[in-house]
């Protein structure tokens, strides 16, 4: 077993690390990682980052929040093919 895909998918990260010095706020810090989240999770479904993160903005205003399912809604698996 090794570690390559591991060490493959924290590379944008390890690279970007000069622009986490402009999350200098804890609300700042969690916004760069809630967008970091969603794109490599885009990329490990296969799915173009931008498509879904579309997707999301256009999905997710409509969802119903008080239905505890709604996020099942917004996953990568649920993104249509158009």
């Amino acid at each position: 077993m090794t570690t390559n895909r591991a060490e493959r998918s924290i590379k944008p990260f390890v690279m970007g690390r000069k622009n986490f010095l402009f999350c200098n706020t804890p609300k700042g810090a969690k916004a760069s990682a809630v967008m970091y989240s969603i794109i490599e999770t885009a990329k490990a479904n296969g799915l173009g980052p931008y498509r879904y993160i579309l997707f999301l903005l256009r999905s997710a205003p409509r969802s119903d929040h008080p239905d505890p399912e709604w996020i099942e809604k917004v996953l990568p698996w649920n993104v249509p093919e158009d």
